[in-house]
């Protein structure tokens, strides 16, 4: 009689750069939250942190808080999670506008269930001190980029002892917003105003005719500026 076979474990998909971002509905500081129409056709950033009232959450909160206006420009909703309660959360923005004399207006989830943190593999699986008062592990400073067709474009991953640099984050979402307006690379080091790269699969003499200038290095790295 042959053996019967045990059924595979079921496996949470992975999220990769390109996969759809999950849906979810959560309490957060402004309310309910359904994180899709919150979004509406916008970009997005999801950044996680690992829990109220530390000190370097406290930092990262007010430079997000401050370079707000930066990301509205730019058409970007901001959503904040930790593994805290919305009370908590409420409590300490107080802390962070002492501080750091900035206040997030944002929204900040509330996933004491971890239940976000899990969707988006959030969960801190390295750091034992990591922890809340009952064991259970927090999250790392995760940031996720996500376009306005819910695609993930692009995800950083921080250790709890790593403050995150809120500049490269809205440099990031430059980047992204630049390349996909005219089809370009950015270079090491790259910031608005500086040469980009054009993208590999346009031919330099059709490079010519869509930009001002082609400053061929080598055939496969073609830079150019971009007009104003």
């Amino acid at each position: 009689m042959a053996e019967s076979s045990k059924p595979e474990p079921k496996m949470e998909p992975t999220l990769r750069l390109g996969s759809t971002a999950p849906n979810f509905r959560s309490n957060s500081t402004n309310g309910v939250l359904d994180f899709y129409k919150y979004i509406d056709e916008n970009w997005a950033i999801l950044f996680s942190h690992p829990e109220d009232f530390t000190p370097v959450c406290t930092t990262e909160l007010g430079a997000i808080a401050k370079l707000a206006p930066e990301f509205n420009k730019r058409g970007v909703r901001l959503v904040g999670l930790s593994a805290n309660t919305v009370d908590s959360h409420k409590e300490w923005l107080d802390d962070i506008e002492e501080v750091t004399s900035a206040r997030p207006a944002f929204p900040i989830i509330a996933d004491k269930e971890r239940k976000v943190a899990l969707l988006y593999d959030m969960i801190d699986h390295q750091d034992a001190t990591n922890i809340d008062e009952q064991g259970v592990a927090l999250t790392i400073r995760s940031v996720f980029f996500i376009d306005p067709n819910k695609k993930i474009r692009c995800i950083l991953s921080y250790p709890a002892s790593t403050g995150r640099n809120s500049a490269e984050i809205l440099r990031i979402i430059d980047s992204l917003q630049t390349g996909d307006k005219y089809k370009i690379t950015t270079p090491i080091d790259w910031n608005p105003g500086d040469d980009v790269i054009v993208h590999p699969s346009i031919p330099t003499e059709k490079a010519k005719e869509i930009f001002p200038n082609v400053r061929v290095v080598k055939p496969y790295l073609r830079f150019t500026t971009l007009e104003n």
